[in-house]
């Protein structure tokens, strides 16, 4: 059984897109009218709980998205099955490293 085959697969694109759309208008709506003045400021705004809390699901939310878009695009047309696997794979290794590298630059934030 596939977990994210589907009408799974839709709906939960459908899903993270709503939230990184919400994210996205209301962090350049935050950044147009009370942009940080410098980078402390800048750290001060990230590193708050709360903020940094929703980044991060801001971008577990995107990479989710991502590997759903992508995964149905090379399963629709990439033919060869070890093409296929090499692909998904490469293309879940490079989600995953940057998912973990906005992590660490999250709690860098948070801990200065």
């Amino acid at each position: 059984m596939r977990l994210l085959s589907g009408q799974r697969a839709w709906l939960l694109q459908r899903i993270t897109a709503v939230y990184v759309g919400a994210y996205v208008i209301l962090a350049l709506g935050f950044f147009v009218l009370a942009a940080p003045a410098d980078h402390a400021a800048w750290l001060g705004v990230v590193g708050h709980p709360v903020i940094g809390l929703l980044t991060a699901l801001f971008v577990l939310l995107l990479l989710l998205h991502s590997w759903i878009g992508l995964r149905d695009v090379v399963m629709d047309y990439v033919y060869p099955p070890a093409t296929r696997l090499t692909v998904l794979v490469f293309a879940a290794g490079g989600l995953l490293l940057m998912g973990f590298w906005a992590l660490f630059i999250l709690i860098r934030a948070g801990l200065a």
